[in-house]
Order: structure tokens, then C-alpha cells, then sequence
């Protein structure tokens, strides 16, 4: 049997997630697709790929943390220690693990993109980027200001590492501000894009 191509796929998946994400994380869905696709069309991307990780990076949102949990234990999904202790990003490793195994993608780059796109990595590639990007600063549920920043910062310096700096120091400065707990992947990626943009 032929494989479905991502655009086929993308209808399909459309129709799951509204039922399986609330309304809310649907638009964001929705948003982040639209968000991927003006960025990869500008850096000439695969518009495709980078489309349809956006349209799914938050498949396993729903679950609780029980949940994510279980999934990760029984399959033995590889995730770092410092995830385990940030349970909001546990959904995206999981939700490579679901891509895979229950609608059959196996294109690296897209599983990577779903699987990096909370708290990133050194050295991701575009489709990494702007899927990373296009969750933070779509436009039918992220704050507009910021999403305007972020845009103006990557186009005005013809560079996605502009616009990933300035989403990671808003994270950093969230989560101290809350007293929460920051990954050390969080950091590393910080010290990474200040070290290549500063030279």
C-alpha cells in the first residue's frame, strides 16, 4: 500500500486532534501550522514537514502527567532526567513516540521537530527551528507583542537564531520570576545561541 503523503495525512489528523485537544489547543494547532509555513516559505524550508510537525506538535497535550508518565516507562521513550523534573515539556517526546507508532510517520526530521519542541537543542535544524518558533509565537492564542518581536528580530537579521534567543530568554525569565524549575537543557541551549551569536 502507498504511503500517504504529510498533506494527506495533515486532513486527517486535523479531524483528531479537534477531537482529542480542547478548542483552545486546537487553535493553537492551527496557528502554529500557519506560523510554520510563512517562516519555512521565507528560509525555504520544507514547507510540507515543517507544516505538518507544527499542525501535531501537541498531540499528546491532553494527557496527565500519570499518562505521560506510563507512556514513557512502558516504551522506554528516552527522555533526560532534567525533563522528567519539567513535566510540562513531557508531552513532546510522547508525542514523537504517538506520531510513530500510531500514524505511522517515520521521517526523522518531523518526529524531531514534535520531539524538540519545548525545550529544544544545540544545532536543530530548520524545520527544529521553526516549529519550535511557530508554537511560541502563533497568532490565534500567543500574545501578539511578543509574536511581533520575535518575527521582526528573524527578518530583520535574516536569521531564526535571533527570534530562538529571545523566546529562550522570555522562558527563563518566566520561570524565575514563578520560582519554577529551569532545565538544564533550557540552559545549555541559552549558553549555545549566546556563544554563536556573539561571535
Amino acid at each position: 500500500m502507498k504511503a500517504k503523503s504529510l498533506s494527506t495525512l495533515s486532513a486527517e489528523l486535523k479531524e483528531y486532534i479537534k477531537k482529542e485537544l480542547s478548542e483552545e489547543k486546537y487553535l493553537h494547532s492551527i496557528g502554529s501550522e500557519e506560523t510554520a509555513k510563512e517562516l519555512a516559505e521565507y528560509f525555504n524550508a520544507d514547507v510540507e514537514k515543517a507544516c505538518f510537525a507544527a499542525l501535531i506538535h501537541d498531540i499528546a497535550k491532553s494527557k496527565s502527567n500519570e499518562e505521560l508518565l506510563k507512556l514513557i516507562r512502558e516504551n522506554n521513550i528516552k527522555v533526560s532526567a532534567s525533563e522528567l523534573a519539567a513535566f510540562k515539556t513531557l508531552h513532546a517526546p510522547v508525542g514523537a513516540f504517538i506520531a510513530k507508532k500510531d500514524f505511522d510517520i517515520n521521517d526523522k526530521e518531523v518526529l524531531d521537530a514534535i520531539r524538540w519542541h519545548t525545550i529544544g537543542h544545540k544545532n536543530m535544524s530548520d524545520i527544529e527551528k521553526i516549529v519550535f518558533l511557530a508554537d511560541k509565537t502563533e497568532v490565534n492564542t500567543r500574545d501578539l507583542n511578543f509574536r511581533n518581536q520575535v518575527l521582526k528580530a528573524i527578518y530583520d537579521t535574516n536569521n531564526l537564531d535571533y527570534g530562538l534567543i529571545i523566546c529562550y530568554k522570555a522562558t527563563i525569565q518566566s520561570l524565575l520570576e514563578r520560582k519554577l524549575y529551569i532545565s538544564i537543557d533550557t540552559i545549555n541551549v541559552w549558553n549555545y545561541l549566546t556563544e554563536c551569536l556573539l561571535k
